[in-house]
């Protein structure tokens, strides 16, 4: 599977560019100015500026700077964020958009970066605990059992990463999650018993949480259409704007963005969570395992 859409090099409107054209536009707006001002500015056609604050290309940081000193914008905070964004996403485009090698720690930040503007996600998990609801020394064991890092000294800020990213579920503006995970990735004892306990105890306290939902796909249920594998679909606010799905494959990390793609993985992950138990039933059985180790 590869994300079609992206075939177009960079003809094409990525979530990130749309949120820094969006940026851009609300700030043009904002002072009572129009297209054709901002394109005297750039040097460049209307048609250029419209196909910027719509994300359908690249955007350099020259002119990044050149139109938030002609809307009035000083902040250099702003400008900053606005930069990375336009950086993150020329590095995507620059890959295709849907890969990058795993597990060095530069391979998350488009992912994190997506994750830090989506307003909600839903993921499939056959194997593991999703990453947003680890704790700690979980975190840390899978690290550990991957077996793949040229660094040992790279597993730490790993798992600092992992949980800043959680910070997005109790945020002011918090991530919806629902998470759907296989009964074997809950049973198989990642860093031994004491951090299963810990783990399945810290799944129950999230599920707890009015943005958190948690379902179980148990043994019972049998062959299930999420057998070929794992992945998560991230949604964003923005009109228009396309979900993203994401794959990890062991030697990379796969970006499907077409619509087409979007609506399969919206559809598979229906009817995984249609053979998963309900909430309470699901939480009841997490609480039967967690007693079990």
């Amino acid at each position: 599977m590869t994300g079609r859409n992206l075939d177009r090099g960079t003809s094409v409107s990525t979530v990130l560019a749309r949120r820094l054209g969006g940026e851009l536009l609300r700030m043009r707006e904002a002072c009572g100015l129009r297209q054709p001002h901002a394109a005297e500015t750039l040097s460049a056609s209307v048609a250029k500026v419209a196909k910027m604050e719509r994300g359908w290309v690249p955007m350099r940081d020259p002119d990044i700077r050149a139109l938030c000193h002609l809307y009035g914008e000083n902040d250099e905070a702003v400008l900053g964020r606005l930069l990375t964004l336009a950086r993150t996403d020329r590095e995507r485009r620059k890959a295709r958009g849907w890969w990058n090698q795993y597990p060095q720690l530069p391979a998350m930040i488009e992912y994190v970066a997506l994750e830090d503007i989506a307003t909600s996600m839903r993921t499939w998990e056959l194997a593991f605990v999703p990453g947003l609801l680890q704790t700690p020394d979980y975190a840390r064991a899978v690290a550990v059992g991957a077996g793949s890092w040229e660094d040992p000294g790279e597993i730490e800020p790993f798992v600092e990463a992992r949980l800043a990213r959680q910070a997005r579920l109790r945020s002011d503006r918090p991530l919806e999650l629902w998470a759907v995970i296989h009964e074997g990735a809950l049973r198989q004892l990642v860093g031994g018993r004491d951090v299963m306990k810990e783990q399945l105890g810290h799944l129950l306290d999230l599920a707890h949480m009015g943005t958190v939902k948690v379902q179980v796909v148990p043994f019972l249920a049998g062959a299930n259409p999420g057998m070929i594998g794992a992945f998560s679909i991230v949604s964003f606010a923005e009109p228009g704007a396309l979900d993203v799905v994401h794959m990890d494959v062991p030697s990379s990390t796969l970006w499907l963005e077409s619509e087409e793609d979007a609506t399969r993985h919206s559809r598979i992950f229906d009817r995984i969570a249609r053979m998963g138990l309900a909430e309470r039933n699901a939480l009841e059985l997490i609480e039967a395992i967690r007693k079990e180790m």
